[in-house]
Order: C-alpha cells, then sequence, then structure tokens
C-alpha cells in the first residue's frame, strides 16, 4: 500500500509541473526575419555556439512583425528561459517588451539591432554609425567630391537603419560637392529596393551613386539600374557583405559593400548569454569590428 501511494504521489508531482518549462540553461534567440541572408547567418553561428557548448536554444522568427515578436518573447518568458537575446524587429516597440522580461527577471542581451529603453545586460553589434560614414568616405573619394547620391533606408524605427543613415550623412559632410538627391525607404528588402529604385531613376535624371543601408536592398537597387541600362553611370555600395553581395562584388555589379560578422554576432550572445547563466561578468557592449569590402579587397 505504502508503495501505491508512493507512486501515486510521484505521479502527482510530475503532472504539476509546467509542461511549457523550458530546460533550466535554455536561451532564447528572437530575429526580426529569417527572410534574410544576414540574419539567417546570425541564426547559424548562435546554433553552431550552442551545439558546441551544449546548450538549448530556441531560435524564433518574428517575420518582421514586432507584434509576432512581442507574443513569441511573451512565450519564452512563460516558458521560464535563462536568457532571451533579442534582434529587435523596432527599436522602440520592443521596449515594453523587454521591461516584462525585465519583471520576469530573466537577463536580456540585444544583437545587431539596440532598444530604445529597458534594462539589456549585453549588446552585441556592429558599430552601425561607422559603417555608414566608411560608405560615405568610400563613395566621397570615388565621386572625387562632386555628384548626386541616392540613399535607400532600412526598416524605419530599427536601430540599424537609423545608425547607418546618420553615418552616411555625417561622413558626406566632409564633401560638400556632393549632394543627396533622395532619401526613400525599402525596408531592408530586394523586392522593394527595386521597386523604390525604379521610381526614383524616373525622377532622377542625374545619380553618380546608391548607398542602400543592407545589400538585399543594394541587389534590388541593382537590378532597376540594370533594367534602366543606367549601371555605367551609377555605382551601388550595400552593407552586411553577405554572400550575395560578395558575388555581386566580385562580379563588378556592386561596387563595395560594409563587411560585418553576423555568424560572430550570433557566436558572441549565445557565449554572453552563457556567461549571464553562470553569474559570470559581461561587457555592456561588444563590438564587432567592419571593413570595406570592393573587387580589389576580394583579390
Amino acid at each position: 500500500m505504502r508503495r501505491g501511494v508512493l507512486a501515486g504521489a510521484v505521479l502527482l508531482v510530475v503532472a504539476a509541473l509546467p509542461l511549457y518549462a523550458a530546460a533550466p540553461s535554455t536561451v532564447g534567440l528572437s530575429i526580426s526575419t529569417l527572410n534574410n541572408p544576414f540574419f539567417v547567418d546570425l541564426r547559424d553561428g548562435a546554433q553552431a555556439q550552442a551545439a558546441k557548448a551544449k546548450v538549448p536554444l530556441t531560435v524564433l522568427d518574428a517575420q518582421n512583425d514586432a507584434a509576432r515578436e512581442a507574443s513569441q518573447i511573451e512565450d519564452l518568458i512563460q516558458k521560464k528561459v535563462a536568457v532571451i537575446a533579442i534582434n529587435p524587429t523596432d527599436s522602440n516597440a520592443i521596449v515594453p517588451v523587454i521591461k516584462k522580461v525585465n519583471a520576469a527577471k530573466i537577463p536580456v542581451i540585444t544583437v545587431d539591432r539596440g532598444a530604445n529603453g529597458g534594462q539589456v545586460a549585453a549588446h552585441i553589434a556592429s558599430d552601425n554609425v561607422a559603417g555608414g560614414v566608411m560608405a560615405a568616405g568610400y563613395v566621397g573619394k570615388r565621386l572625387n567630391g562632386k555628384g548626386n547620391v541616392v540613399m535607400l533606408e532600412g526598416i524605419a524605427g530599427t536601430s540599424a537603419a537609423r545608425d547607418r543613415g546618420k553615418g552616411f550623412r555625417d561622413g558626406l559632410k566632409k564633401y560638400p560637392g556632393i549632394k543627396l538627391v533622395a532619401v526613400q525607404t525599402a525596408d531592408f528588402d530586394r523586392a522593394k529596393g527595386l521597386t523604390v529604385m525604379e521610381n526614383i531613376l524616373q525622377a532622377q535624371k542625374k545619380i553618380d551613386a546608391v548607398f542602400a543601408q543592407n545589400d538585399e536592398m543594394a541587389l534590388g537597387a541593382i537590378k532597376a539600374i540594370e533594367a534602366a541600362k543606367r549601371q555605367k553611370e551609377i555605382f551601388v555600395v550595400g552593407f552586411d557583405a553577405t554572400a550575395d553581395a560578395l558575388a555581386a562584388v566580385k562580379g563588378g555589379a556592386m561596387a563595395a559593400t560594409i563587411a560585418q560578422q553576423p555568424k560572430e554576432m550570433g557566436r558572441l550572445a549565445v557565449e554572453a548569454a552563457l556567461k549571464l547563466i553562470r553569474k559570470q561578468p559581461v561587457a555592456k557592449f561588444t563590438p564587432v569590428p567592419l571593413k570595406l569590402v570592393t573587387k580589389d579587397t576580394l583579390k
């Protein structure tokens, strides 16, 4: 009888445990979209490091939807993950969500894009302002300080779009002979980059260069420029150094791209999460180096 009672008690305890609880060391990673090679690389870097460290990793795709991202992160809170790493869809919209994570006493890491509020234990990203300045420097030198330039912006509200745009504008101040004739949003998307560039080409008869705040928009812009048969008069600079962009640089369709290291960002995010789990100190900001990639540097 005592064995039966004990067995029943064990069954009751097991049944009472929340079925959705994660392993004590599980790390959650919320990514803005996996419909972009850059963020696929970021995920891959995180997964490789998690596998190496033998720590469970849950990756979620927000599909560029701030509400979806909020809901997914709330699910991670309910599952009691140990740390949540976030690549925000929107740097403002993510703030209330981060505050909910803070209230649950779960450490937060932001990756690639920052948040405009809430308590963040660590931020891992490139210096996007410096990257924008780097792109402006390349454009300015190649144009010998004179010409008409277009900038394609990423998703409004993201720190990456804001900082890359600021850096590019600041960098162009050194070249008063260069005019920024059009600035339009294409949401970091290749198809939108093509459509937006088509419209700009119709409106602007004299364009010398295009700076796109990511490679996807740059590749879309290149298609529009080629279709308009204006590739000999316009060169394009991207940002991220994705595989498609590097191929375009190598082939001469893209003049340059600013190389980030998304796999390294993912690796560092998991590494930081492990330190937080172990109660070890973590740097508030870990910069990931950038470099300018051209056909010559690829050689």
